[in-house]
C-alpha cells in the first residue's frame, strides 16, 4: 500500500511539475519572445498587412549605411512612374560621381566620365540595388535633382511624406560624410545619414507596396557589369541569403530582397524579405557585428515569423453586434435599420491564440446621436461604426507599421437599407401620439403611486 501511495504522489507531482513548465514556457513565449538576437536594433512584419510581429529597440536612432539607397530606389522609380527619366535614360558622369567611383575602399564599379555607349539609368540603378555601388548611386541621384544636396532634400521630404520617424539624411548613398572626402552634399563633415529600425523597415513597407519590381533587380544574386567590354565587373550581391548566390551558406528560401549596409560606424546591417506560402515578411537587423552574422539574425527573425504566425480570418464579414443588429433612426419612415460589417476582420496572429481575440465595436459619434439613434435619412451603405478586434493574450500587441496599415485592420460596420426621411405629417402624428403616450404614461405613474 505505502508503495502504491508513493507511486501515485510521484505521479500527480510530475504532473504538476511539467503542467508549471508548459504553461510557463507558453506564457514567456507569447509575451517576450526571446530570440537573443546579436542585433543593436531589430523589427520584422507582415509585408501585406503591416502588424508587426516583433520589435528590439525599434527605435533607437542607428546609421543605416546603404539601407538608404532604399530611398534613393523609391525616388528613382517614382521619377520613372511620373516620367521625368527614363530606363534608357543617358547618365552624365560629373566629377564627384567619377572620384568616388574610383574610391577602391568603397563598393564600386569604376565609371567613365567620357563612357561610349553612355551610361543608363537602368545600368546604374542595377549597380546601385545589385552591388551597393555608390558612384553609381550619385550619378542618379544628380541625374534625377540636378545636384546630390537637391536629392537630400528630396529625400528628406519623402521621407515625411511616407510619415517616417526619426531620420535624417545628409547623402544619397549612406556613406560617412568623411568619406567623402569633402565632396559630401549636406550636413556637416563627420555627418551620416540615420534612421530606427521601425523607419526603415516602414521604408521597405511602402517600397514594397508601391514599387514591387524593385525586386526584379533586388533578387539578382550575379550580374556582369559593362558586359563584354573592358569595364566588365562581376557584381555579387551583397545578399548571401538569395538563391543562387555564390557565397554559399547563408541561402534562405524565398528571400528576395532588399538591401543591405555596412560602414565601419554602422556595422553591418540588412533590410530583408521573403516570400513563403502567400507570406512575405521584412526583417531588419541593425549595427550586427560581422557580415555573415546579419544573415544569421535575419534567419532567426525570418523563421521566428513564417514558424509562429498565420494570418486568420477572426470574424466573417456580414457579421452584427451582439444586441446591435439594428439602430433606432429617428425622423425617418422607418424606426430602425439594420447595420453589420462589410467584410472579414483578420488578423496575423500568434498560433493557437484564435480565442484571444474578440470583436469589437465602436460607434460613429458624428452620425450617431447621445442616444445612440441615427437621424433619417439614411443611405444605404452609410457607415456607422468600426469593428476591430480586442487581444487579451499575454503578449504585447505591437500594432502596425503605418497608420493606414491599422486602419486597414478595421471593418466598416454600415447601414444594409435606406431610411428615408418621413413627411411632415407623419413627424405630427409622432409627435401628438408622444405626447399623449407621455401624458398617459404620466396618470399610470401617478395612480400606482397612491396604493
Amino acid at each position: 500500500m505505502n508503495r502504491m501511495k508513493q507511486s501515485v504522489i510521484f505521479v500527480l507531482t510530475m504532473a504538476l511539475v511539467i503542467t508549471s513548465f508548459v504553461t510557463t514556457t507558453s506564457k514567456v513565449h507569447a509575451a517576450a519572445p526571446d530570440l537573443q538576437l546579436k542585433a543593436e536594433a531589430a523589427i520584422l512584419v507582415d509585408a501585406e498587412t503591416g502588424r508587426i510581429l516583433f520589435e528590439k529597440n525599434a527605435d533607437l536612432l542607428l546609421p543605416p549605411a546603404s539601407m538608404t539607397k532604399m530611398m534613393t530606389e523609391y525616388l528613382l522609380l517614382e521619377a520613372i512612374e511620373e516620367g521625368k527619366i527614363k530606363w534608357d535614360t543617358p547618365v552624365k558622369i560629373s566629377d564627384r560621381a567619377f572620384k568616388i567611383s574610383h574610391d577602391s575602399s568603397l563598393s564600386n564599379v569604376w565609371l567613365r566620365k567620357d563612357a561610349d555607349p553612355a551610361y543608363t539609368v537602368k545600368e546604374l540603378f542595377e549597380a546601385a540595388a545589385i552591388y551597393s555601388a555608390n558612384g553609381a548611386t550619385m550619378a542618379l541621384a544628380e541625374t534625377i535633382a540636378g545636384s546630390e544636396a537637391n536629392f537630400v532634400k528630396m529625400m528628406n521630404d519623402k521621407a515625411k511624406e511616407l510619415g517616417l520617424k526619426k531620420y535624417t539624411f545628409v547623402n544619397s548613398t549612406g556613406l560617412n560624410n568623411r568619406d567623402l572626402k569633402g565632396m559630401h552634399a549636406a550636413g556637416g563633415p563627420e555627418e551620416m545619414n540615420m534612421m530606427s529600425a521601425r523607419a526603415t523597415a516602414k521604408l521597405a513597407y511602402h517600397l514594397l507596396k508601391d514599387y514591387p519590381e524593385v525586386l526584379e533587380t533586388a533578387k539578382i544574386p550575379v550580374k556582369l557589369f559593362r558586359k563584354g567590354t573592358d569595364d566588365e565587373n562581376r557584381m555579387i550581391n551583397w545578399n548571401w541569403m538569395l538563391e543562387g548566390n555564390p557565397r554559399q551558406g547563408y541561402e534562405y528560401e524565398g528571400v528576395d530582397g532588399l538591401k543591405t549596409g555596412s560602414t565601419d560606424i554602422a556595422g553591418y546591417s540588412f533590410t530583408g524579405t521573403a516570400k513563403r506560402n502567400g507570406t512575405r515578411l521584412i526583417s531588419v537587423v541593425m549595427k550586427t557585428g560581422s557580415n555573415p552574422e546579419r544573415f544569421e539574425e535575419t534567419t532567426k527573425l525570418l523563421d521566428y515569423g513564417f514558424n509562429n504566425f498565420t494570418k486568420k480570418e477572426v470574424v466573417k464579414a456580414g457579421y452584427t453586434v451582439k444586441d446591435k443588429s439594428t439602430l433606432p433612426v429617428v425622423k425617418g419612415k422607418e424606426k430602425t435599420v439594420d447595420v453589420q460589417t462589410t467584410k472579414p476582420l483578420t488578423v496575423v496572429m500568434l498560433n493557437g491564440e484564435e480565442e484571444k481575440y474578440k470583436p469589437k465595436a465602436t460607434w460613429n459619434n458624428k452620425v450617431l446621436n447621445k442616444n445612440g439613434e441615427l437621424t433619417a435619412p439614411v443611405k444605404k451603405g452609410d457607415q456607422v461604426g468600426t469593428l476591430t478586434l480586442a487581444y487579451s493574450g499575454e503578449g504585447k500587441d505591437l500594432g502596425y507599421i503605418t497608420e493606414k496599415a491599422k486602419q486597414k485592420s478595421m471593418v466598416e460596420i454600415v447601414a444594409q437599407d435606406d431610411v428615408e426621411k418621413a413627411n411632415w405629417f407623419v413627424l405630427m402624428m409622432r409627435g401628438i401620439g408622444g405626447f399623449f403616450s407621455d401624458i398617459w404614461t404620466n396618470v399610470v405613474d401617478t395612480v400606482k403611486g397612491w396604493f
